[in-house]
């Protein structure tokens, strides 16, 4: 399995909106038949900082999802909402529960 951490700092005065489309986003990503966890969480210690944690069957799973159109459309939008870089970790697993 594939696992992947993304970090999205957002403008401050575009956390709805950001927020919002990523519901969108996350409504046809549970479609995708390889994707088995996607969501969406935020720290109280960085609050203008969205957090996806994503699990996926394998990299052709992953390589499905990046190249879908709603992904696609939703990257397009990215650069309304970011205030800085993402940071984006794409690990293998190793063990799970």
């Amino acid at each position: 399995m594939i696992s992947v951490i993304a970090k999205l700092p957002v403008k401050a005065a575009k956390m709805d909106e950001a927020v919002e489309a990523i519901k969108a986003l996350m409504t046809e990503v549970a479609k995708e038949e390889g994707t088995l966890l996607y969501t969406l969480c935020k720290a109280k210690e960085t609050p203008n900082v969205l957090v996806f944690m994503e699990r996926y069957k394998d990299n052709d799973a992953l390589k499905f999802h990046s190249s879908t159109p709603h992904f696609k459309a939703f990257s397009g939008k990215l650069r309304d909402f970011l205030e800085g870089k993402p940071d984006i970790s794409i690990m293998e697993e190793i063990h799970s529960i």
